[in-house]
């Protein structure tokens, strides 16, 4: 239970809270200091560099729509966890004993305050694959939205729980888990964030034999109304002063260097909530 132990404060009141250092003997540079590293590690995982923290939210197992990329099993502080299914929620045995939180919430950590917010992971209220844990927080003063595999429509509790965040990462590539490219903007309509960041969509890291998603192009064709820009790489730093004035950014990941070539389906592993 090492990684478990990052205390909850919710409806029982402020109980604690935790904290590590990251520094360590990593180089820190002025970029880092005043400004958030996104890295897209693949499908809805990333890892979130800023205020001293590395955030990894969503790492994944190599089967199905992400068997060809690279690992996720990368060093953090805190993990963030959306949803555990086969190819979802691979907390188990990552590098540095990092904090998890897979539960909805109110919780802080070093600072930082971070809400879990419950959403349907299909269209049938939870029944199918439960509920998914979207997640808000802020860091590098950027109100972060990380919408994990919701399928279930945006109510007006969560609308006001999801707050108005400045980037948000909105499922696109559909299935019964996740939106449709249709649903994936009718949520982004809702939120109006700033930036919005497309995820869990066909890449060439998919198993195709057991992937049924869909590419986002198929999104990015219903939101021609909206500015896209296609990064080159994999990763990007972002300012609050970077931030749009007004309307929606749509930003998408450069998948290259993220892929090797697609591998067999793993067994998955115990489901890290019973460890």
């Amino acid at each position: 239970m090492k990684r478990r132990d990052l205390i909850r404060y919710g409806g029982s009141g402020l109980l604690a809270s935790v904290a590590t250092n990251w520094f360590g003997n990593e180089k820190v540079n002025a970029q880092t200091i005043n400004s958030l590293q996104i890295q897209w590690l693949g499908h809805s995982c990333f890892l979130f560099t800023g205020n001293g923290i590395r955030i990894l939210v969503n790492p994944f197992r190599n089967l199905g729509c992400t068997a060809g990329y690279k690992s996720s099993q990368i060093s953090a502080d805190l993990v963030l966890i959306s949803s555990y299914l086969f190819d979802e929620g691979a907390a188990d045995n990552l590098p540095g004993n990092p904090k998890v939180l897979f539960d909805p919430g109110d919780y802080e950590f070093k600072g930082i305050q971070f809400k879990g917010i419950s959403i349907p992971h299909d269209r049938e209220g939870g029944r199918r694959f439960g509920n998914n844990i979207a997640w808000r927080w802020t860091q590098n003063s950027i109100n972060i939205l990380h919408m994990g595999g919701a399928a279930g429509t945006i109510a007006l509790e969560q609308k006001i729980l999801m707050g108005s965040p400045d980037i948000a990462f909105i499922p696109v590539g559909g299935t019964a888990k996740t939106y449709t490219p249709e649903e994936a903007l009718i949520a982004l309509q809702s939120l109006s964030p700033k930036v919005a960041i497309p995820t869990q969509y066909l890449t060439k890291a998919a198993d195709t034999k057991a992937c049924e998603i869909v590419s986002v192009d198929k999104f990015l064709a219903l939101a021609k109304d909206y500015q896209v820009r296609r990064l080159e790489g994999n990763a990007m730093s972002l300012k609050k002063s970077d931030l749009p004035k007004s309307g929606t950014v749509i930003r998408v990941f450069n998948e290259a260097g993220l892929i090797v070539s697609p591998t067999k389906p793993t067994t998955p592993t115990t489901n890290p909530k019973t460890l």
